[in-house]
Formats: C-alpha cells, structure tokens, sequence
C-alpha cells in the first residue's frame, strides 16, 4: 500500500487547510486512518483517526472541535479538514493507516505512512 499525503500550505491564523491521504494498491475502507504532525523540535503527535468498522472519528484536545477527519471509500481517499488553524498547528502531517488499531494514538500501531506535507500558520 502506498499513501500519498497533500494539500498543505502556507496559511494565516484564523484560515482553513484540508489535507488529502490517498491511497493505492488496497482499498482504504480495510483500514483506520490516522494522522499525526510533528512540528519542529518535537516528537510526532497524534492528531486524529478515523475507523474503518464505523467511520468513528477520535481526536487529540488541541484540535478537538477544530479538525474534522473523514474519508471517501469510492476514492481511496481520507482527509483532515483543518479550520481555525493556529501558529502552534504548523507541523509536518502525516497519514497513516493500519488494518485494525487497538491504541490509535500510539505511531507504532500504524503499518504504512504517507510521506508528510508541511502545514505552516502565520500569525
């Protein structure tokens, strides 16, 4: 499976971005998605999933209400929609999907990860 990460960019604080995760050679609904960033100097973080039994959706509290995780089967696609970013949510972000995750939060738990695309907030 390959997974091919897009849509960041340079915004300002306040504006919305919503990144991409495609994926090729399985089809995604056999997978959770997750997503993670890490931003410079720290350790990579989880920022949301998505489940493939039910599309229940889990996020980390400093997006909660903010980023919306979703995807579509019938285009092997999965996406974040990040609104009122914030300075602190520059990072690169990455996606990543395993067939069936226990911890989610935990980067070990996924099999296969996008390459990352930078995600950059002015202030």
């Amino acid at each position: 499976v390959q997974l091919q990460a897009s849509g960041g960019g340079l915004v300002q604080a306040g504006g919305s971005l919503r990144l991409s995760c495609a994926a090729s050679g399985r089809p995604l609904g056999s997978y959770d998605i997750g997503w993670f960033r890490r931003a410079p100097g720290k350790e990579r973080e989880f920022v949301a999933t998505d489940k493939r039994t039910d599309g229940t959706t889990y996020y980390a509290d400093s997006v909660k209400g903010r980023f919306t995780s979703s995807r579509d089967n019938a285009r092997n696609t999965g996406y974040l929609q990040m609104n009122s970013l914030k300075p602190e949510d520059t990072a690169v972000y990455y996606c990543a999907i395993s067939p069936q995750i226990r911890h989610f939060t935990l980067p070990s738990q996924y099999i296969y990860w996008g390459q990352g695309t930078q995600v950059t907030v002015s202030s």
